[in-house]
C-alpha cells in the first residue's frame, strides 16, 4: 500500500478515534441507528489550518473542497478527496487532517499541513564551468520553484540525457538538498555528476540476417555508426533515440527489398573490457527475424473514369512478379521525383481533390495481390495567389515568375516549378520559398499561399595593396541584383540604394598604378515592358594596359593595349523544346589601340575593330543557384563577325576589322547522391574558326588554359580579347610551367570534362558553404592540325566554395597536375605537381 493511502487510512482512524471520544461519542445510540464503528454524518462546523509558514491558509481550505455547512462522513470520502485535492498540487511534503472538536452533529476540522521547500540556487560539482552552464541552459529551473519529487527526478534525467547523448553512458547523477540560510524555506540543489568514461561503439553485429549482408545494414544507420580508426567522421557514440530511429530506417530498408515481415527482435550492448578491466567501448548486437520475401501479383483499379487501367498500370509501373516494396509502390502512386507518377496526372489536369489507397486484397504464400481504389473528385481552379514574406522585392516581381495563375485549372507540377523559379531568382533564402495549397471543397477552388525570406542580394568588392613599381592596387566593385530604375527619382528609396524590381545594375573600378585600369558598367531589364520576359541590357567597358620599359619601370613610355568596347542584348524564353529553354542575341563592338603589345603574335602596333553578333541557346532546369542538388545547364553559343575578306576590295590587314567565327558549348548536370552529396559533371568546348581559307585565324579571342582561370597569375584578366579557362593543378598562362606558350596567342580550340563531388557544410543565405573533391582533364591547341582530343592534361584535388550575399562566390583549390609540362623558356626549377588557386566569381568553364 502508498504511503498516501497509509496516512489517508490512519487519519480517517483518528479522526474516528477522536470523535468517539468525544461526548457526542458516550450517547446511547437509537435502535435501527449505526454503530460507533461506523461512518458518522456530520455538517462541518469549521476548517483551520496548521503548519502552513508561507501559504495562504484561506486559499489552501479552497482548495480541499470543503466549507462550511457541507455535510461530511467519518470515516469518509469527502476527506479523502480534500487530502487528495492538496496532494496534487505538489507543493506540500504532507497532509493530514484531524478532528479539532464536535459539537452536537457539528464537527471542527484541522488540516496538519508541511511546506515543501523552494529553490534558492543550483550548484554543479563533478564537472566543467562550461558544462555547468550548458546543463542550466537545458534544464531551465526556475528560482523559487517548489522543490518536488517530479522535480527532482526531470533533473536528474535531464542531466543523464545530456551526458549520455554525448556517449556517458554510464554517467552517476546524485542531488543534494541542503539549506539555504539566507532565504526561509529555501534550499540550495547540489547536483554531483560522474560522467565515467565516453563509450563507443566498437562493432555492430546483426545476428538473424541471411538475405541482406551486415554491411549494407550497417549502411542503412545514419547515426549509430562503428568507431573505427579509418573512420574519421565517425564519433561511434551510442545515442538511444538515434539508435531507434535508426532500427526504423533498417526494417523500412527490409521492407523495400520485399522483406515487409521484418522486425527487430531484440538488441544488446556488450561491454567491451580493456587490459585494466576498465568500461572502454561496447558492441552492439541486433537481432533480426527477416520473414519470406513478397511479391507483387495481381493489380487491380477500381474507381478510375478519366483513364483506364491499362494507362494507369503503365505509369506505375510495376509488373506482376516484381519485388514488394511499400516504399516503391508510394513513391510510383503519390510521388516520383525522377519521373511521373499516378497522382501527378491527375494533380496536374487540376484534380486537386484526388486520393488513391492500395489496398492489400490477397495474401497467398509469397504473392500479393493489390486493389487500387481511387477517388477523381473534382477539377479546381486557382482563386487567390498570396504572397507573403517580401520585404524589399515587389509583389510584381514574383507574381511575374509564378506559372499559377488565378483562374488556371490547379497544376501541382507548375506549382513546383513556381516554387523553383522564385528559389532561381537570388532574392530569397531558397531553402525557405514556401507554397502551401488551401482547397476550398465548398466551390471547389484553391487558394495559394507562398511564403519566401528575403536575404542581401547585393555585393561589393573592396580590396586594395601595394605592389612594387605599379603603387596602389585596388578594385571597386558594386553588384545591385535587385535594383529599380522606377523608384531612383525619389529620394526616400535611396536606403541606401532604390530596390525591389529585380534590375541589375553594377558598376566595376579596378587599378593597377598606371600599369592597370579598367572600368566598367552595365544595366539589365530581365523583363522589358512588364509583360514578357524579355531581358535587355547594356555594357560598356573602357581599360588600358601599360607594360614598363627601361630599368626604372617606367610605364608611361611604354607599349600599351587599350581597348573601348559597348554591347546591347536582348533575351527571351522559349516555349519550345519546353519552357526552360533561353534564347538571347547581342551585338557588340571593341575597339582595340595597340602599342609593341607582347602577347599577341604578329600583331603588335596598329588599330583594330571588332563588331560581333552572338546568339546563344541555353536550357537550365537546376534547382537552386547557390547550392544546386539536381538538373542541368546547357548552353550553345555562336559568335560571328562579318565576313570583311570576301568583300569586294576587302583590306589586305587582316587585323584591322577582327574576321572569325567561334563555338562554344558548355553543359553541366547535377546528380543527388546517397546524403547530402552531389555530383556535378561537366563538359566544355571551344572552337574558333575563318571565313576565308587563305587567311589566318587572327590573335583575338583565342583560348588559354590554365590556373584558376583569372588571367595573368590568377590577377585581373585584363588580357582583353582573350578567353581564359581554368585548370587546377597547373600554372596561369603567363608562368614558366604553363600549359601553353604565354607569348602565343592562343589555341583555336579547347576541350575539357570535369567531375566534382560537392557535400554542404553550410546553407545559411548568409554564407552558403560546400565542400568538394575535383577530377578534371583539358588542353587548348594551337592549331587545327595539332589538335586531338585525347591529348588532356589531367588534375585531381579538393577545394572549397563561400557563396556570401555581400562578396558572391569566393573558391579555395588544390590540384595536382598528373602530366609533365615542358616549359617555354630553359629553366633550372622543377615542375610545381601541387597548387592552390583562389577563385572570385563564378567559374563558367
Amino acid at each position: 500500500m502508498s504511503p498516501f493511502f497509509l496516512r489517508l487510512s490512519s487519519v480517517m482512524l483518528a479522526g474516528l478515534l477522536l470523535g468517539l471520544a468525544k461526548p457526542l461519542s458516550a450517547q446511547t445510540q437509537p435502535a435501527g441507528r449505526a454503530t460507533s464503528q461506523e461512518p458518522q454524518r456530520y455538517e462541518i462546523g469549521g476548517i483551520t489550518v496548521s503548519g502552513a509558514r508561507f501559504l495562504d491558509a484561506n486559499t489552501l481550505i479552497g482548495l480541499t473542497g470543503l466549507k462550511v455547512g457541507d455535510p461530511v462522513s467519518i470515516p469518509g470520502e469527502e476527506l479523502g478527496r480534500a487530502i487528495r485535492k492538496l496532494w496534487d498540487q505538489g507543493i506540500l511534503g504532507d497532509v493530514q487532517v484531524v478532528v479539532d472538536r464536535v459539537e452536537g452533529n457539528r464537527v471542527f476540522l484541522d488540516f496538519q499541513l508541511k511546506e515543501r521547500p523552494r529553490l534558492s540556487k543550483i550548484f554543479f560539482t563533478g564537472i566543467s564551468k562550461t558544462q555547468a552552464d550548458d546543463l542550466r541552459n537545458k534544464i531551465k529551473i526556475v528560482r523559487g520553484k517548489v522543490v518536488t519529487d517530479a522535480l527532482l527526478s526531470n533533473t536528474r534525467q535531464a542531466v543523464r540525457k545530456f551526458y549520455t547523448d554525448k556517449g556517458f553512458m554510464n554517467v552517476k547523477v546524485n542531488i543534494a538538498q541542503e539549506a539555504d540560510s539566507t532565504l526561509p524555506n529555501s534550499v540550495e540543489l547540489v547536483i554531483d555528476v560522474d560522467k565515467g568514461d565516453k563509450v563507443r561503439i566498437s562493432d555492430i553485429a546483426f545476428i538473424g540476417n541471411e538475405a541482406i549482408a551486415d554491411g549494407k545494414l550497417k549502411g542503412k544507420m545514419k547515426k549509430t555508426k562503428e568507431k573505427k580508426p579509418y573512420k574519421f567522421l565517425n564519433s561511434g557514440k551510442f545515442q538511444k533515440a538515434e539508435f531507434e530511429a535508426d532500427k526504423e530506417k533498417v526494417i523500412e530498408f527490409y521492407n523495400s527489398q520485399g522483406f515487409r515481415d521484418a522486425i527487430i527482435t531484440a538488441d544488446s550492448l556488450v561491454t567491451v573490457k580493456d587490459k585494466k578491466g576498465e568500461a572502454e567501448k561496447l558492441q552492439l548486437r541486433i537481432y533480426v527475424e527477416e520473414g519470406p520475401k513478397y511479391y507483387f501479383r495481381n493489380i487491380t483499379w477500381n474507381g478510375n473514369y478519366l483513364y483506364d487501367d491499362k494507362t494507369l498500370a503503365s505509369i506505375l509501373g510495376i509488373k506482376k512478379g516484381d519485388t514488394y516494396s511499400k516504399e516503391s509502390l508510394d513513391k510510383r502512386l503519390n510521388y516520383n521525383p525522377t519521373g511521373q507518377d499516378v497522382t501527378s496526372i491527375y494533380m496536374n489536369d487540376g484534380y486537386l481533390f484526388f486520393q488513391i489507397e492500395p489496398v492489400e486484397t490477397r495474401v497467398e504464400g509469397d504473392s500479393i495481390d493489390i486493389e487500387m481504389r481511387l477517388t477523381e473528385g473534382v477539377q479546381a481552379r486557382v482563386k487567390d495567389i498570396n504572397i507573403a514574406g517580401n520585404t524589399k522585392t515587389s509583389d510584381h516581381v514574383i507574381r511575374r515568375e509564378l506559372r499559377t495563375l488565378p483562374g488556371d485549372k490547379f497544376n501541382r507540377e507548375l506549382l513546383i516549378r513556381s516554387q523553383r523559379e522564385l528559389a532561381s531568382l537570388g532574392y530569397f533564402d531558397p531553402e525557405k520559398v514556401g507554397m502551401n495549397p488551401v482547397p476550398n471543397p465548398a466551390d471547389g477552388t484553391v487558394d495559394i499561399n507562398y511564403s519566401v525570406v528575403e536575404k542581401p542580394s547585393d555585393q561589393i568588392t573592396l580590396s586594395g595593396g601595394w605592389g612594387g613599381y605599379a603603387g596602389f592596387i585596388g578594385t571597386v566593385g558594386l553588384v545591385f541584383n535587385n535594383f529599380s530604375l522606377r523608384k531612383a527619382s525619389e529620394l526616400r528609396n535611396w536606403r541606401p540604394v532604390p530596390g525591389g524590381d529585380g534590375q541589375r545594375l553594377a558598376l566595376n573600378v579596378q587599378a593597377n598604378g598606371l600599369q592597370f585600369q579598367s572600368y566598367s558598367f552595365s544595366f539589365t531589364e530581365p523583363w522589358l515592358g512588364g509583360r514578357k520576359p524579355n531581358a535587355l541590357s547594356f555594357t560598356l567597358n573602357k581599360s588600358i594596359q601599360r607594360f614598363s620599359t627601361g630599368s626604372n619601370f617606367d610605364v608611361r613610355a611604354g607599349s600599351f593595349i587599350k581597348v573601348n568596347s559597348a554591347s546591347v542584348s536582348l533575351g527571351r524564353r522559349l516555349r519550345w523544346p519546353d519552357d526552360y529553354f533561353t534564347l538571347s542575341n547581342s551585338l557588340s563592338f571593341s575597339q582595340y589601340k595597340l602599342k609593341d603589345y607582347p602577347y599577341f603574335s604578329g600583331f603588335s602596333t596598329g588599330n583594330a575593330n571588332n563588331f560581333t553578333f552572338n546568339t546563344t541557346l541555353a536550357r537550365n532546369s537546376t534547382d537552386n543557384p547557390t547550392f544546386t542538388r539536381r538538373g542541368s545547364a546547357l548552353s550553345l553559343s555562336l559568335n560571328l563577325t562579318p565576313p570583311y575578306s570576301v568583300f569586294p576590295g576587302a583590306h589586305p590587314n587582316v587585323n584591322e576589322w577582327v574576321e572569325f567565327h567561334k563555338w562554344m558549348f558548355d553543359a553541366s548536370w547535377f546528380t543527388p547522391l546517397g546524403g547530402k552529396f552531389v555530383l556535378n559533371t561537366r563538359a566544355h568546348f571551344g572552337f574558333i574558326g575563318r571565313y576565308n581559307q587563305n587567311r589566318q585565324i587572327g590573335p583575338f579571342e583565342r583560348f588559354k588554359l590554365g590556373g584558376a582561370g583569372l588571367g595573368f597569375g590568377g590577377a585581373a584578366n585584363f588580357l582583353v580579347g582573350t578567353e581564359f579557362v581554368g585548370l587546377r593543378g597547373y600554372d596561369d598562362p603567363n608562368e614558366q610551367f604553363a600549359i601553353q606558350n604565354p607569348n602565343s596567342s592562343g589555341g583555336v580550340a579547347y576541350n575539357k570534362y570535369v567531375m566534382e563531388l560537392r557535400y554542404p557544410v553550410s546553407l545559411n543565405p548568409a554564407a552558403t558553404v560546400y565542400v568538394l573533391g575535383f577530377a578534371e582533364a583539358g588542353n587548348a591547341f594551337e592549331n587545327y592540325s595539332t589538335y586531338n582530343p585525347y591529348k588532356l592534361y589531367r588534375s585531381a584535388g579538393v577545394g572549397a566554395r563561400i557563396f556570401m550575399s555581400a562578396f558572391g562566390l569566393l573558391g579555395f583549390d588544390y590540384g595536382y597536375g598528373f602530366d609533365t609540362v615542358t616549359p617555354y623558356a630553359p629553366t633550372n626549377g622543377k615542375q610545381d605537381r601541387g597548387k592552390f588557386h583562389f577563385i572570385i566569381g563564378q567559374q563558367i568553364r
